[in-house]
């Protein structure tokens, strides 16, 4: 790669920290590295390996994604009306949730997904941290997430609820994990009527 096309590369990564200069270095630094003169030929060869792994496995991967979509279709559920699940996401959610009768209320969904605060107590001192307590199933957990940081961007009350979070000074975090717990709320609300999502001004949670 020529030194432009590695500084314009570089400076859209690094968002404008670094450019020419740098570029020139990695240039200098690349054409004085052992991969270029000894063994360039095998470590050409692996990398072509690995390219070819990946891109089989990506094959693979977007298969089951649309063997999940025709399976969830088919079970005609109301969870994908729901702001940020998709396909996948939906797969997951119901296979791990499985009946949501099974759940008294929102809070106990939650705290199975391991999206609810944990709490430290020392003495008669007792408070929440901000980190999540990471209990239950770790894979309704990821799919939650994905879900809240989708709806986050494109849900206008989700939107909305986590902008609100971001301007109390809540970290990037923090403010999806409140925009995860609330999309919970409303997971289970819909499962629970078996109704489709609408935009509401105040949605549960």
């Amino acid at each position: 790669m020529d030194v432009k096309s590695l500084a314009a590369l570089l400076s859209k990564a690094s968002r404008g920290r670094h450019g020419t200069e740098k570029a020139g270095e990695i240039k200098d630094l690349a054409a004085n590295s052992v991969g270029v003169t000894l063994c360039a030929n095998t470590f050409a060869f692996q990398i072509r390996l690995l390219i070819e792994q990946i891109e089989f496995t990506e094959k693979q991967i977007e298969k089951i994604d649309k063997l999940l979509a025709r399976l969830l279709k088919k079970l005609n559920s109301v969870i994908m009306t729901i702001p940020g699940v998709g396909p996948v996401t939906g797969a997951i959610i119901l296979g791990e949730i499985r009946d949501i009768n099974r759940f008294d209320n929102p809070k106990k969904l939650v705290a199975f997904a391991g999206i609810d605060p944990t709490v430290r107590q020392s003495g008669n001192y007792s408070g929440t941290n901000n980190r999540l307590s990471k209990r239950g199933s770790p894979y309704l957990r990821r799919a939650i997430w994905m879900s809240a940081v989708v709806a986050a961007r494109f849900d206008p009350v989700f939107k909305a609820f986590y902008e609100k979070k971001r301007s109390e000074g809540k970290a990037y975090g923090t403010a999806i994990g409140a925009v995860a717990r609330k999309l919970i709320y409303t997971i289970f609300a819909i499962l629970k009527e078996n109704k489709p999502y609408e935009v509401r001004l105040n949605p549960p949670g």
